[in-house]
């Protein structure tokens, strides 16, 4: 395919977003329900997620829609028992609920609440893990974003020679001669999505607010925008540029958001991360892409165990400061990726192009940004090459077809999308 006409006119195109077609679906609109709680006023410093019981499965729900929507009912989703257990738990240690939601998946029905005034939180979880009738209780952690601020492409030396440095170096382009990931379901787990951008309009399949009800913020956010043209931006659409898997399907799943002060990161939170997982339980996605990371978190963890155990594959960015101990990164099965550098890296560990890469921004742009959030969306890309090829394929085979097949260039030893792909085709020529 040519793609040089492609790489060429992204910046010249940056303004020529078009036609702006439907908002992000809110998955609470058509269920009568109270105002949903903004996740980005919760308090992570005091507030608490508690979870109790809940036996009596909520009403079934179909893929796709949310399983944690809010209905005029205090405890929607909430059987008899959990409902009752929570009203004695409010009335015994003086909580106040701020929200609630079930989790069908763990048979529990889980809620964010404020510490009593003048209680330490400390103290108020050590009391509340003693307690039979708390199944979990634990600090509402904060989570952030792996990506640097975009760089203005037009302060760099050359940015023709620099544009879309990540497809370039993973040869994406020899391995769309055999795959572009058609029919596969990628999750991105993140901030919203412009989802009227010309190169992302194509692409995506349905949209997840779970950070509050403002359609017009989903579009704006920066970093789920860049982060989906990495994994998918429409290809031979004579605009912009063009994704690692070009026809692979996204679903959006707002759990990060950005806080007021100025050039701040975007931030989630337990509350939103966990709704999101929850949700995609629930559905037929294959990859879930999370270019994010914090503290290890119980509740967290149990849903990611959920994931992998249905045999979905997760790829995870590696922090900045290459902790490993914290979500998700320390899940086993998770598909850690680092940015590609000339020192070697962990044991396990995949290294992917994440230095001035050219992709999508809000308001239908185009520009540069740095970070390993940049590079985990490269290999869930390439995954999904593979998955359109053997869509039976584990997180382990993946894993280990990637790490095998990575080639240097440009001095770093990283993932290759030619070479992964004729790897795993050689392998099924090679089985009986």
């Amino acid at each position: 395919m040519k793609r040089g006409l492609i790489l060429l006119v992204a910046v010249a195109l940056s303004a020529c977003a078009s036609s702006r077609p439907r908002a992000p679906q809110d998955d609470h609109a058509s269920l009568g329900r109270a105002p949903v709680v903004d996740a980005s006023a919760m308090d992570s410093q005091r507030d608490i997620v508690l979870a109790v019981a809940n036996p009596i499965d909520p009403p079934a729900t179909h893929a796709g829609s949310s399983l944690l929507g809010y209905a005029p009912s205090k405890h929607y989703g909430a059987g008899q028992r959990a409902a009752a257990t929570l009203a004695a738990l409010k009335q015994s240690y003086g909580l106040h609920e701020i929200t609630g939601w079930p989790i069908k998946a763990l048979d529990v029905y889980c809620v964010v609440v404020k510490t009593p005034p003048g209680m330490a939180r400390d103290a108020l979880l050590k009391a509340l893990a003693k307690d039979d009738r708390v199944q979990l209780a634990q600090p509402l952690h904060d989570y952030a974003v792996y990506a640097d601020k975009p760089q203005d492409a037009h302060q760099d030396n050359d940015p023709y020679a620099s544009l879309q440095r990540g497809f370039v170096e993973t040869d994406a382009a020899l391995a769309h001669d055999f795959s572009e990931g058609n029919g596969v379901h990628v999750a991105i787990v993140d901030t919203g999505v412009d989802t009227t951008h010309p190169d992302l309009l194509g692409r995506i399949h349905d949209m997840h607010n779970m950070v509050d009800d403002d359609a017009a913020a989903f579009n704006r956010d920066g970093h789920g925008t860049e982060v989906a043209g990495v994994i998918a931006a429409d290809g031979d659409n004579h605009r912009g540029i063009v994704g690692i898997a070009p026809k692979a399907t996204l679903s959006i799943y707002k759990a990060c958001w950005y806080p007021a002060a100025l050039h701040a990161g975007a931030r989630c939170n337990s509350f939103t991360l966990a709704k999101a997982l929850a949700a995609i339980i629930d559905t037929d996605t294959r990859i879930i892409n999370l270019s994010l990371g914090g503290p290890a978190d119980p509740l967290l963890s149990q849903l990611l165990a959920r994931i992998l155990e249905q045999g979905r594959i997760v790829v995870a960015a590696m922090p900045p400061d290459g902790n490993a101990d914290g979500f998700p990164i320390d899940a086993p099965g998770v598909l850690v990726v680092r940015v590609g550098g000339t020192s070697a890296a962990a044991p396990g560990v995949l290294s992917a192009p994440g230095i001035d890469i050219l992709t999508t921004q809000p308001d239908g742009g185009y520009d540069f940004t740095s970070g390993s959030s940049m590079a985990a969306p490269h290999v869930s890309g390439i995954v999904a090459l593979l998955l359109a090829l053997s869509p039976r394929l584990d997180a382990r085979t993946a894993h280990d077809l990637l790490l095998r097949s990575s080639k240097v260039s440009n001095g770093k030893l990283q993932v290759n999308a030619a070479a992964a792909v004729a790897a795993l085709r050689e392998t099924q020529k090679a089985a009986p």
